[in-house]
């Protein structure tokens, strides 16, 4: 006899519609009169081995649907990267609580899980249907088009970066940006959508997808400073040299790492000091200055996308529908189609798992520092409506009487 319990958690770094997609899952489940209840597990799979469970079956719609507009994620989030070993407890919490529908919003790191826990339920013949819905600002799923989060954190960038290059010209010199990105620039890119007049910055984008040598990055940068008197940058926290080398551990005597022996990169503003202090010490220029985007960009609340917050709700929705009615486990994906719509796919889950997409070619110039147009038409429509705009006055010099040499 089905019990008809769902579980629901949210994995990995927090982002300004991860919420929706929770909330898309719940109230979706609870149209199916087979579903008895929807369980949520606080801070992801650590509250599923803890067993720290809320019965959300007995929340409000409404406060569902507030909760849907906050950013961040309300059942907690966690960094834990499930072994074999940890998936097998998850597995068996999930048979205790006679779970036979898992629901886990996340991203690679997330979706492994799901597969490893879809694998486990198999080989012990349990019937238990998993879905992973996909969520991360740094766009690097395999086999989406965009990924829910990014859309809402590349609007805040690119304003960030609009803002930056008005102040930059007011004062000039040298500014730094140092967007998140470990392995895939779309963040980072994203900065070219501030833009408006050719002279705008960012004048130079750095991404991880090609290789960061130093001396071209002060040459470039010198080429900017002379053409326009100044020089707005933006650059990926995971820009690195020919060997792959994280160029924040190099420039650096000292490096922290996290838990999986990783280069700690978003929780310092080492990278942004250290370039800065190159650009001051090579080039002579005295006005430089940078800024680390860190955790602002994830789940700033007030600059999130209307599509983001769209698509992330129907993400969840679909989940539910493709659980109820489909017979396979799998991960939603998003799929492009015209402009601008997208349909949704179940995708299989080993085709996601531990995969990482970068940017395409087509997406970054020939010379490495700028993306292109069709970068520019991918993100455009995902930023949402009501951008805000800059304007410039248009001067009318007036004749200098005691200048005039």
């Amino acid at each position: 006899m089905s019990s008809g319990k769902i579980l629901v958690a949210q994995g990995g770094g927090p982002t300004a519609v991860i919420n929706q997609s929770l909330v898309g899952v719940v109230l979706e489940a609870r149209r199916f009169r087979n579903v008895t209840r929807v369980y949520g597990a606080m801070h992801g799979v650590r509250g599923i081995v803890d067993e720290d469970f809320v019965d959300l079956t007995q929340e409000t719609s409404h406060n569902l649907e507030l909760v849907g507009l906050t950013p961040s994620s309300a059942l907690g989030s966690t960094r834990d990267k499930p072994d074999l070993a940890y998936c097998h407890k998850i597995f068996e919490v999930l048979r205790a609580h006679e779970i036979e529908h898992f629901f886990y919003i996340g991203g690679n790191d997330s979706s492994d899980t799901v597969r490893i826990v879809s694998l486990e339920a198999q080989k012990a013949g349990y019937p238990l249907r998993c879905i992973h819905i996909p969520k991360t600002i740094d766009n690097d799923l395999v086999g989406n088009d965009h990924t829910p989060g990014f859309p809402s954190a590349a609007r805040f960038v690119a304003q960030a970066f609009a803002g930056a290059n008005l102040d930059n010209a007011a004062l000039p010199g040298v500014y730094v940006g140092v967007v998140m990105g470990r392995h895939a620039g779309f963040l980072t890119a994203a900065a070219a959508l501030g833009k408006k007049f050719p002279d705008d910055g960012p004048h130079l984008i750095y991404l991880p997808e090609r290789t960061f040598v130093l001396e071209q990055f002060l040459a470039d940068v010198k080429a900017m400073y002379e053409r326009h008197g100044r020089c707005v940058i933006a650059v990926s926290e995971g820009i690195h040299d020919a060997s792959g080398e994280a160029i924040a551990s190099l420039l650096s005597s000292e490096v922290e790492r996290d838990a999986h022996g990783n280069v700690q990169l978003s929780g310092t503003g080492a990278l942004a000091d250290l370039l800065c202090d190159e650009i001051k010490s090579k080039l002579g220029i005295k006005r430089v200055r940078g800024d680390t985007f860190g955790y602002l960009q994830r789940s700033f609340i007030g600059c999130v996308s209307d599509v983001d917050q769209r698509e992330a709700r129907e993400v969840g929705e679909k989940a539910v529908q493709f659980a109820m009615w489909g017979e396979r486990d799998g991960s939603v994906a998003i799929k492009r189609t015209g402009y601008y719509s997208v349909d949704y796919e179940l995708v299989p889950l080993e085709s996601v798992a531990g995969k990482t997409r970068v940017m395409d070619d087509a997406f970054i110039s020939e010379c490495g520092t700028d993306v292109t147009d069709a970068f520019r038409l991918y993100l455009r429509p995902l930023l949402g409506s009501r951008m805000p705009d800059a304007f410039r006055l248009r001067p009318a010099p007036v004749a200098k009487i005691l200048n005039k040499g």
